[in-house]
């Protein structure tokens, strides 16, 4: 069974249940996908209802074709769909994928969502499939997706200036992350028991943190 087979699973623990999307999460994901705030620093944004409908009938069409493994993640604290997150760039001769595509809704920010749903790809990347990296990449102004990753303890790499075009026409600079199978160790120890790992200096972070 290919990576694009097996990267969809079910994957859970006390906090959150991540699952593979399916047609039937339209309307619960449009319910918390609806924020401008959440869009802002993604390559497509989604403002009305027909970006809605393109961006969602892209992930159903990704995951059905193995472009991507498209998780929708449940917060088990209140049963609701909380976003969204992905594997893709799946190269399973180098044993190589990223994990992106990440999205929550205002309401399950902060919460440790995002930290625990990223655990889980990031133990069924290693542990399942076998991957030797799994890598990150965020816009280089995303100051609060790079304290997110700095937090699940991965390891800044570098950044590939103007690497792609935004929907404002910005030349994006992205920034990239990984987290290594030798490190995967010490990476599950410290998000299983410690509350942050290293932050960014504050001086970096957004004013609303």
């Amino acid at each position: 069974m290919s990576w694009s087979q097996h990267a969809a699973a079910v994957l859970e623990n006390e906090y959150v249940l991540v699952r593979p999307v399916a047609d039937a999460d339209r309307e619960a994901v449009r319910a918390v996908a609806m924020d401008p705030d959440i869009w802002r620093y993604f390559v497509s944004a989604v403002t009305d209802e027909t970006d809605y409908a393109t961006f969602f009938d892209a992930c159903i069409a990704d995951h059905a074709a193995g472009r991507r493994a498209v998780y929708v993640i449940i917060d088990k604290t209140s049963g609701r769909v909380a976003g969204s997150m992905s594997f893709g760039n799946m190269a399973e001769a180098d044993k190589r994928l990223e994990i992106g595509w990440s999205w929550l809704g205002r309401d399950f920010r902060g919460k440790g969502i995002n930290r625990w749903a990223k655990y889980l790809l990031l133990r069924h990347a290693f542990e399942v499939l076998g991957a030797e990296r799994v890598e990150f990449k965020t816009d280089i102004l995303n100051t609060q997706a790079r304290q997110g990753l700095r937090n699940i303890g991965a390891v800044e790499e570098g950044t590939l200036r103007s690497f792609n075009f935004m929907p404002g026409g910005r030349r994006r600079d992205a920034i990239f992350y990984s987290v290594l199978r030798a490190e995967w160790p010490r990476v599950e120890r410290e998000l299983a028991t410690k509350p942050k790992v290293t932050p960014l200096d504050a001086a970096l972070l957004p004013a609303n943190g």
